[in-house]
């Protein structure tokens, strides 16, 4: 895509109240469990994006019946009607790794020959650690190109249970989409880690989902998931959170406009630990306030900090780009599974800060940025919504940035940028 958008700069420090869409992470967990319970769920607070509804269609051809209302964030779900077995069955995953991680797992219980396939950039992101646990729990499954990525053929007459290792540091969703299907299974399920777990909060998160609709999972020990048999997912209605990814670039506005920014709907008590980005720009030198109706964050003069972002790495991004506006260097470590999102969330992130005229450091594992003077730029967003969305925030203060190809947002977040725009019309009072 070539189109570009010019970043309005900001008027002034802001005082700006906002809620961002629904969690695109928790309602692609609370799909899965509806699309599967024992009767039919609502689900209320959803996002409508191009991620959610790749889940939808998946789970609509498999056979669930799925209504949507209120442009999208109404979901009325009927769960999946008995099928007949051995069902062929081809599904065009675009580039949600949520979709295709957990239906894989789901497609497992269902007897069946199925073929999952998705963007250029999907074939590029790995899930042969998934594959090998499915196969120890009784499911054929196999990258076509023998490369360890889709496009995926697998094969099952169901899921048998047992015991099963599954890697943590590429992708918490694998463990996340075996957890979900788990209840599905013929037998306990026992889930163990063979290497440490990345993106933590996003487990926890689906444990939480799981309970909402009915089933527990429990903790043999601290690297063990188990799942016992004969527990099944009941139909309820669920409420879901908004996002605390998108959040975060609202609340970076604050920190890098020195004004102040409420966003509903979040606090501590959120089910996402993406709230937690709050804390690095405390650290950093805002103020934050966590209220009942939401989490305040006031701008303040911001100091380079060093952070371990390993548990909210999905705001990777967006810290960097309010280190621009630092006094000194941010290191941020413990995030090489960033390399295999949407795009390479370090190695592409590097190149467009260079653009703005930062110096920037890149690791293994993540990358320091070294502010400099900063000048405009039309930045790439390698067709990744969070580089769209967090890049874009630099154009808060230096005029003339232009993101190319916005309509990358669509993924997760339709109307950033129009909620973008009426976040800078809030000016504080002079």
């Amino acid at each position: 895509m070539t189109d570009a958008l010019t970043v309005p700069t900001s008027p002034g420090p802001l005082d700006a109240v906002i809620q961002p869409p629904g969690s695109k992470s928790i309602t692609n967990r609370a799909l899965i469990c509806a699309a599967v319970a024992d009767g039919p769920s609502r689900i209320t607070g959803a996002l409508a994006s191009e991620d959610t509804l790749v889940m939808i269609e998946a789970l609509r051809q498999l056979g669930a019946t799925i209504e949507s209302h209120d442009s999208g964030s109404t979901l009325n779900v009927k769960p999946l009607a008995t099928t007949e077995p051995n069902r062929e069955l081809n599904f065009d995953i675009a580039n949600s790794g949520t979709t295709i991680r957990f239906l894989t797992a789901l497609l497992a219980t269902q007897p069946g020959s199925y073929h999952l396939d998705g963007t250029a950039r999907m074939r590029e992101r790995p899930i042969q650690d998934l594959l090998t646990a499915l196969q120890q729990l009784g499911a054929d499954g196999t990258c076509i190109h023998d490369n360890d990525c889709p496009p995926i053929s697998l094969t099952t007459n169901g899921l048998s249970g047992g015991t099963a290792k599954i890697r943590g540091d590429i992708s918490s969703q694998y463990l996340s989409g075996l957890l979900l299907s788990a209840p599905r299974a013929s037998g306990d399920v026992t889930l163990q880690l063979d290497t440490p777990l990345v993106s933590t909060p996003y487990v926890t998160m689906t444990e939480s989902v799981m309970q909402s609709f009915g089933v527990q999972v429990t903790h043999p020990d601290t690297s063990s998931y188990r799942v016992a048999c004969g527990q099944a997912y009941q139909g309820t209605l669920y409420t879901v959170e908004p996002d605390a990814s998108a959040a975060s670039y609202f609340w970076a506005t604050a920190a890098i406009t020195g004004g102040r920014v409420l966003v509903k709907g979040l606090n501590l008590n959120s089910l996402q630990g993406d709230v937690g980005f709050c804390q690095c720009l405390r650290t950093m030198g805002c103020q934050v306030e966590h209220l009942d109706e939401g989490t305040r964050v006031a701008g303040g003069k911001l100091h380079g900090i060093t952070v371990d972002m390993n548990a909210i790495s999905d705001t990777v991004q967006t810290l960097a780009v309010v280190a621009l506006f630092a006094d000194g260097p941010t290191t941020i470590t413990n995030v090489a599974h960033i390399r295999h999102k949407e795009s390479d969330r370090i190695g592409d992130l590097a190149r467009e800060l260079r653009k703005l005229g930062a110096t920037i450091h890149e690791h293994d594992d993540g990358l320091t940025i070294e502010p400099g003077t900063l000048r405009p730029a039309q930045l790439d967003t390698y067709r990744d919504h969070r580089m769209a969305m967090s890049l874009a925030l630099a154009g808060l203060r230096v005029t003339g940035v232009q993101i190319r190809d916005p309509g990358c947002t669509e993924k997760t977040y339709p109307g950033y940028f129009a909620d973008l725009q009426h976040l800078l019309s809030q000016q504080a009072a002079d």
